[in-house]
């Protein structure tokens, strides 16, 4: 017997996720050039802290697949406080440490950290959302993200201060700083998952293979397409003050640049809804993409200052789209059963894109100038239009009058992550 009168879980649980997300990415993106700036304080050479940063990313790499399986037969929720723990540890611990071995070890607990929350948020988001909402909460739930980036980075430049030989004062201070604000994520941790759900998955059976995961139609795409868009991001952080350096550009229109980038990235993530209505994902994904990366590479022209803000206005709104539509490609595409380690897969992909792609482009513009890097990005970007425009794996939103109640449409979803086949929302439904 059905039950058609229930509603699915309300969406004050994404709000909350949002909220948490944006306090845990704001710590991390003010720790991690604060770990920089402390490690030159104790007397790190280049190398250090690429090691340092390199460790961040690649620690992780070794346990992203088995969170995901073990997400994707249990509950989510606890690896959110946990993240959380991790991060706040790291910081402050990073903080304290007087040692570069230390900071890199620490280093890599806060990219752990970061890893659980993320893994755990992202598969909650698949878990509670029907299928015909994933590519809006997924983009609701990355804004979380964007505003971390915002204001993270920011934060860390006011309280860091080299004068006067007190740049490892200030930067422990920084660290110290992020470690409270990461905590603050906890107060928004409650009712996240919903009861109904959290108990949705089915028993543990044989794993699915890691290379039937990504040989399903649609996770290689989603995941080269998330690392196409992360890199470009990460490029553009990293080299947007080279550029300025070349151009004459003072250091803080560059910031007001990249502050200008990450707004565009979170009103595009805003208005996410009308756009896919507008044009369908599919052509969201791929015109967006390309538009990308002829801006990328556009950025390796010298332009004036304000045709330089108009581009990369356009480059963070295009660059928006990339990260929650491959989340919601992924999850769509994935084998029953083993959608939460197809995300743990994406995590890992962008992990190796973290480390190889600012090596790979120190090394172009060493050899051929500062510009090359923004040219191969926006090849890669033009590729990763390509891929968006072959399609996605094997679902779509079932066509409108589909009738399927909340409790069977979540029986019906192997996997953890129910396949909720409803298209037009009930006036109870998730809002």
């Amino acid at each position: 017997m059905t039950d058609r009168s229930r509603p699915g879980p309300g969406r004050g649980w994404l709000l909350r996720l949002v909220i948490a997300f944006a306090f845990a990415q704001g710590a991390v993106s003010m720790a991690r050039p604060a770990v920089s700036y402390r490690a030159l304080a104790l007397g790190a050479d280049e190398a250090a802290i690429g090691v340092i940063a390199g460790v961040y990313a690649l620690l992780p790499l070794f346990v992203a697949v088995p969170l995901g399986r073990r997400t994707d037969h249990g509950r989510c929720a606890p690896l959110l406080p946990l993240g959380v723990l991790l991060i706040s540890g790291g910081c402050a611990l990073s903080g304290i440490v007087s040692s570069l071995p230390a900071m890199a070890a620490w280093s890599g607990v806060m990219g752990l950290g970061h890893l659980c929350f993320v893994i755990g948020a992202q598969s909650i988001v698949a878990r509670q959302s029907a299928p015909d909402e994933q590519d809006r909460n997924f983009g609701h739930f990355t804004i979380g993200a964007s505003l971390g980036q915002l204001i993270g980075p920011v934060a860390a430049g006011a309280l860091i201060s080299g004068q006067g030989g007190a740049l490892g004062r200030t930067s422990a201070l920084a660290l110290l700083v992020s470690a409270a604000v990461c905590a603050v994520a906890l107060t928004s941790l409650w009712r996240i998952e919903h009861r109904r759900t959290a108990g949705s998955g089915p028993k543990p059976g044989p794993k699915v293979p890691v290379g039937k995961i990504l040989g399903a139609r649609g996770v290689p795409a989603g995941i080269l397409i998330s690392m196409a868009v992360l890199s470009a991001t990460d490029i553009l952080t990293a080299y947007l003050p080279v550029v300025g350096e070349h151009r004459s550009i003072a250091p803080a229109t560059v910031g007001l640049l990249l502050s200008l980038r990450a707004a565009a990235t979170i009103a595009c993530r805003l208005v996410m809804t009308p756009l896919l209505r507008l044009l369908g994902r599919r052509a969201l994904l791929t015109t967006s993409c390309l538009l990308a990366g002829l801006l990328c590479a556009g950025v390796a022209l010298p332009v004036s200052l304000p045709a330089l803000a108009v581009m990369l206005a356009a480059l963070g709104f295009c660059l928006g789209v990339g990260q929650p539509l491959s989340m919601t490609t992924v999850v769509r595409a994935a084998p029953d059963g083993a959608r939460s380690t197809a995300l743990a897969l994406r995590l890992t992909g962008n992990r190796l894109g973290q480390v190889a792609a600012p090596a790979a482009a120190g090394l172009i513009a060493g050899a051929v100038g500062v510009a090359a890097p923004f040219v191969l990005l926006g090849v890669g970007l033009l590729g990763a239009a390509g891929l968006g425009l072959r399609g996605e794996g094997r679902t779509e939103p079932p066509p409108a009058g589909a009738s399927v109640s909340v409790r069977s449409s979540r029986r019906s979803a192997p996997g953890g992550c129910p396949r909720d086949r409803r298209a037009a929302r009930s006036p109870r439904s998730d809002g």
